[in-house]
């Protein structure tokens, strides 16, 4: 009975020190996550003009009416889906290409690793800002693609055409995070047993069907994390589009959702608007969350 007693009052102090390290994190996550939604999706059912000091309206969904009846809204939706899916794509594809590349290198994989991790550092304005550079019509862009087209002194317009403004911005964000998911997938495949692959490669498997019957099933789990993960930062991009629209590049063809949340809110002061727009992304983000729950508790993987 005693030594129940003592158990229980050991696991009480656990439990206690536990929640005590577990709460500055709580407090954090709901005064920067929590509370701002919530006062988004409060705010988003009223009329507010940020410079007038009347006090809200409350006109219900109306600020949602507003814009599922706005061509701009729909425009930041498909633009928004433009990028999502064209840098998704290209994220997921390269990362996992270099992650196969340098796990299989013997020499220089510290160096790889390091080379195309580092632009994960620099910000995104910075990123921006470098990139402006390289587009520019004398920059180093143009001078690749007329050398390898045999087109001289052609200007491709990378920041004016909205085709070609919409590839440069997802060519930023590529550079910029590739490196952060290929040492995500290079974890993965360093946790897959060697035993798997050498017993594929006795039994005579190339190297495509060793990568295609025994790396990429066991890789399933990874590439679904970083599949979601990746697709929730695209939806989340700002800082590109933004410094491409104030140097001067059309807004139409890069007016993501969240840039269209800047503007609603900051250039024409209707904060309402901003909130039901922030929301609508909030609710696309959670739905992917979910989905990633829903297909990663599907796709669990044993080395057994």
């Amino acid at each position: 009975m005693r030594r129940r007693r003592a158990r229980r009052g050991i696991c009480e102090r656990r439990g206690r020190w536990g929640w005590a390290f577990v709460l500055p994190s709580l407090v954090f996550f709901g005064l920067f996550s929590i509370y701002p939604v919530l006062n988004a999706l409060y705010l988003s059912f009223f009329q507010k003009h940020l410079l007038s000091s009347a006090a809200p309206r409350f006109i219900g969904f109306g600020n949602y009416q507003y814009l599922f009846q706005s061509p701009t809204f729909w425009n930041s939706l498909k633009v928004t889906g433009i990028f999502t899916g064209g840098t998704f794509a290209m994220l997921v594809g390269l990362s996992l290409v270099l992650a196969l590349f340098i796990s299989s290198r013997k020499r220089f994989q510290r160096f790889l690793q390091l080379a195309f991790f580092s632009p994960a550092v620099v910000s995104t304005v910075v990123a921006a800002a470098i990139w402006l550079l390289i587009f520019d019509p004398r920059g180093i862009a143009n001078q690749l693609v007329n050398t390898f087209a045999g087109t001289p002194g052609v200007d491709h317009r990378w920041l004016v055409a909205p085709g070609m403004l919409q590839f440069a911005t997802m060519l930023v964000y590529v550079w910029k995070y590739v490196g952060y998911f290929t040492i995500i997938f290079i974890a993965g495949i360093s946790s897959i047993p060697r035993s798997l692959i050498e017993a594929a490669r006795v039994d005579g498997a190339s190297v495509w069907q060793t990568f295609w019957k025994v790396t990429f099933p066991l890789l399933k789990p990874t590439t679904l994390l970083v599949s979601v993960v990746a697709m929730i930062q695209c939806l989340r991009t700002f800082s590109t589009q933004y410094l491409f629209s104030q140097a001067g590049s059309p807004r139409g063809p890069i007016d993501v959702i969240t840039l269209n949340v800047y503007h609603t809110a900051v250039r024409t002061f209707q904060i309402g608007r901003a909130s039901a727009l922030s929301i609508i992304l909030f609710a696309i983000m959670l739905f992917l969350s979910w989905l990633q729950f829903r297909v990663a508790r599907s796709e669990e993987v044993s080395y057994l």
